[in-house]
């Protein structure tokens, strides 16, 4: 390693840059590190499809991973219940709907349209969380 010399008036001399890859801008830096185990014949799939591309495992991994969509969420148990209410209230409905269209008398009583608005807002309210709550 080469010593720098002072200048005459005792100060050391700038130091030049030592070459090499210039940095990074800070947004594009890498510095977290997901470590992902598999096995060797995951490995040698995922090898034959990077070199595929032209690219490292480490890159096709990533570029996979964030440019592929994902699967859909599991649905909640509670909508799943509001689902099934909704699918018997809807199938009610289309019988109504499909009588009055045949030209068949349909006869529905306050009643009913007042049972059916009261469900129809209790599942709107359960969808947001709130069931049980007018």
């Amino acid at each position: 390693m080469q010593q720098q010399k002072p200048e005459p008036d005792g100060t050391a001399a700038p130091r030049r840059g030592r070459g090499g890859r210039p940095k990074n801008e800070p947004g594009t830096v890498r510095d977290v590190t997901i470590g992902v185990r598999v096995s060797r014949s995951e490995f040698d799939a995922l090898k034959v499809k990077a070199d595929a591309m032209s690219v490292t495992p480490a890159h096709w991994l990533r570029q996979a991973a964030l440019s592929r969509r994902l699967p859909a969420p599991p649905v909640p148990a509670i909508n799943r219940e509001e689902y099934a209410d909704l699918a018997r209230l809807s199938a009610n409905l289309n019988q109504l709907a499909r009588a009055g269209n045949e030209g068949r008398n349909v006869v529905i009583s306050d009643s009913l349209i007042e049972n059916l608005r009261a469900e129809v807002n209790q599942l709107r309210l359960a969808l947001i969380g709130m069931k049980g709550s007018e």
